[in-house]
């Protein structure tokens, strides 16, 4: 059967329309995927002006640009503006230290390398030319030395000698790779001997690199930034220039299943290297700086093992060693630290309660207080005595927003012409009594033409990670308006495991995959149909991706009952099997109380394997071939239990997609498919 497509859905939501709504377009997944994005914002050092990134969309061809953008904090109506380098490619752009130029990253000169341009953003000057991509870069206060990331063999003691051993294996027509330890994959990529280490480079009169890169991280057998997702954010160099701070995980034998990053201080001139949190064998991570240089703050775990662990904010003495940690009570734990001016305070992001908010922590008494409101906080920076912000929320993508007295100051509209014709569902949270008799959050929005006294169909939203939220915030992947878009009504729990509520909260999911949450949604479940009338709870359907897809694997065998059709998105089918196949074995070890092989774990009392004998819900699977998190085969076999049994089923699998959906036409694609297969089930 040939599902219907989005256009066709949405078409069927213009019908259902109110007088009076016709000029308003629904949102849908083509719109989504073609939006501009703004992100990573960047407050020069005098607060005068903010540079910041922008991802553009050229659908037809199937790939995404970034830009950098300028915006003058001074005007009294602020008017960003494109900077002309950005012809070719820019992004992470940083300011020079002197703030009369911008560094940033391009990929014009066959690898992603750094350039320099003045505030005009006329011309771009190449500042290096490395064998490789420049991952990540930071610039020394005094402005003459750079120090770069690139990949390298940890026992090379040269950029050189590491070219040397790439050509020769690429001279070699023998295929097989050989590995005696584990983390042969991560994430998308197979392993190629490579780390990513920290190169000094000195720079010249005329702002160019010059002489031999540096290694500041040299034998060390691990990756700065971390991978695949560390940033410049992995390590910062001192005010006065002389040391640098990063934070690294020691691979050896241990780095599956370690989560055990340690700062090391090592001077800038290149030396031996300092442990800073050797008697911490959990996270450290994000070194900052004081601006007066005689502090260092990061964020700290206390739990060896447990990714998901709350981040303590800590403060180092750099004459005395002394560390404290700021404001152990608080219960959030920080993504991000920068410090204010004056070295007074500390701005950090932080779940909260179904949102993202800026919050300020007195460096001295530990008094915490949210600078912003509603919404979620993507990026922020910190310059100047200004703070710049990137915001979204359930009806918005992100702009970046100053803070600026009691209200914070819009500074971009990029897709107000987009969207001006756009009609958004309404959201609302609500609460209930979820697992233990604990308050649990969770978000229910209308669908885009809602009448009172009318019911619609359902699409019931289960969040990954599983420590992770669907809050208000703007998803580009699972985003709640494509549905309501379509004419669905949207409720999503933020089960026990959930952030942004207490550790503890996020704790009781550990060794508990299938009960405690299980629970929540049940009851969120019932508690929204019991509160909004309009939900048909006859018609509805039940999505999810990662831990949500193994929530739908669970819910297929153990609370079928309510739902017409289910969604997963690279779910987890065996669990046992996923202890062995995934990369990073330190998440199903302590999500499971230990691996596979050992006793008193819990991988098979919630192994959706053990259940599929009673699964009769038609569901549609989604996988993509690079998927190492959640390995390509547990979509197979979810697929092929589906099939045996003979259970309406339908695999959309993608070859060329991770664990997440990425290229704009395959993110339309994905949500035909799902849309389709909601649509085909949910029918009156």
């Amino acid at each position: 059967m040939k599902f219907p497509s989005v256009s066709v859905a949405l078409a069927a939501a213009l019908v259902l329309a109110p007088a009076g709504w016709a000029q308003a377009a629904p949102f849908d997944a083509r719109l989504m995927a073609t939006l501009d994005r703004v992100s990573d914002p960047q407050v020069s050092p005098d607060g005068r002006h903010a540079v910041y990134d922008l991802r553009v969309v050229d659908y037809v061809a199937n790939r995404a640009a970034h830009e950098l953008w300028l915006v003058d904090l001074a005007g009294k109506a602020p008017a960003p503006r494109r900077l002309a380098v950005s012809q070719g490619g820019a992004t992470g752009a940083r300011w020079s230290a002197d703030g009369k130029s911008i560094l940033f990253l391009s990929g014009r000169a066959g690898a992603d390398q750094v350039f320099r341009t003045d505030l005009a953003g006329e011309q771009a000057v190449q500042v290096t030319a490395l064998p490789y991509d420049v991952g990540a870069f930071a610039i020394a206060p005094d402005g003459r030395t750079l120090v770069v990331a690139q990949p390298t063999f940890s026992d090379c003691p040269t950029l050189a000698c590491t070219q040397a051993r790439m050509a020769a294996k690429a001279g070699s027509k023998a295929s097989g790779v050989a590995y005696d330890k584990v983390f042969v994959r991560h994430w998308d990529a197979w392993a190629d001997g490579r780390r990513n280490h920290l190169f000094a480079l000195a720079l010249g009169a005329d702002g160019k690199a010059v002489g031999e890169p540096r290694d500041l991280t040299a034998g060390v057998d691990g990756d700065v930034p971390s991978k695949p997702f560390g940033d410049d954010t992995d390590f910062a160099i001192s005010p006065d220039g002389a040391s640098l701070v990063y934070s690294v995980r020691i691979a050896g034998r241990t780095e599956p299943r370690s989560t055990n990053f340690d700062l090391y201080r090592v001077p800038l001139a290149g030396g031996p290297a300092e442990n800073l949190t050797a008697a911490n064998p959990a996270w450290d991570a994000g070194p900052a700086f004081s601006p007066d240089g005689t502090r260092l703050a990061y964020r700290a775990m206390k739990r060896a093992g447990f990714e998901a662990d709350r981040f303590g904010v800590m403060i180092r003495d750099l004459k005395t060693g002394q560390v404290k940690e700021l404001a152990p009570a608080w219960d959030r734990s920080p993504q991000s630290l920068a410090w204010s001016a004056d070295g007074k305070t500390l701005y950090a992001i932080a779940e909260d309660v179904g949102q993202t908010r800026i919050f300020a922590l007195d460096a001295a008494s530990g008094a915490v207080a949210p600078v912003t409101g509603p919404g979620h906080v993507a990026a922020a920076s910190v310059a100047g005595g200004k703070v710049v912000f990137a915001q979204d929320n359930l009806s918005a993508p992100a702009d970046l927003y100053q803070i600026a007295g009691a209200s914070p100051r819009r500074l971009t509209r990029h897709n107000a012409q987009a969207l001006k014709d756009v009609a958004f569902g309404q959201a609302e949270p609500f609460s209930f009594a979820g697992w233990n008799g604990e308050s649990v959050h969770g978000y229910v929005v209308k669908p885009v033409g809602y009448q009172p006294g009318r019911r619609y169909p359902v699409a019931f939203l289960i969040h990954g990670g599983p420590q992770g939220s669907f809050g208000n915030l703007f998803h580009y992947r699972w985003n709640a308006q494509t549905y309501a878009g379509a004419g669905y009504a949207v409720v999503m729990i933020d089960f026990h495991g959930s952030t942004g509520y207490g550790q503890a909260f996020t704790d009781a999911i550990s060794q508990h995959w299938g009960d405690r949450p299980l629970e929540d949604l049940q009851k969120g479940w019932a508690a929204a149909l019991s509160k909004y009338a309009f939900l048909d709870g006859d018609r509805a359907c039940a999505l999810g991706g990662s831990y949500g897809g193994f929530m739908v694997n669970w819910i297929a065998g153990n609370w079928a009952r309510p739902w017409k059709c289910l969604v997963n998105h690279d779910g987890i089918f065996d669990a046992k099997m996923m202890g062995y196949s995934t990369e990073e074995l330190w998440f199903s070890e302590w999500e499971n109380g230990g691996p596979p092989f050992a006793p008193d774990t819990t991988y098979a009392k919630f192994n959706p394997a053990d259940h599929v004998a009673d699964w009769s819900t038609p569901m549609l699977v989604v996988h993509g071939q690079n998927d190492f998190r959640v390995p390509v085969e547990q979509g197979l076999a979810t697929f092929n239990a589906l099939q045996r049994k003979g259970i309406e089923s339908r695999l959309l699998y993608y070859p060329d997609e991770n664990h997440w959906v990425l290229k704009p036409q395959n993110t339309v694609q994905w949500h035909d498919e799902v849309l389709g297969w909601l649509g085909k089930w949910t029918a009156k």
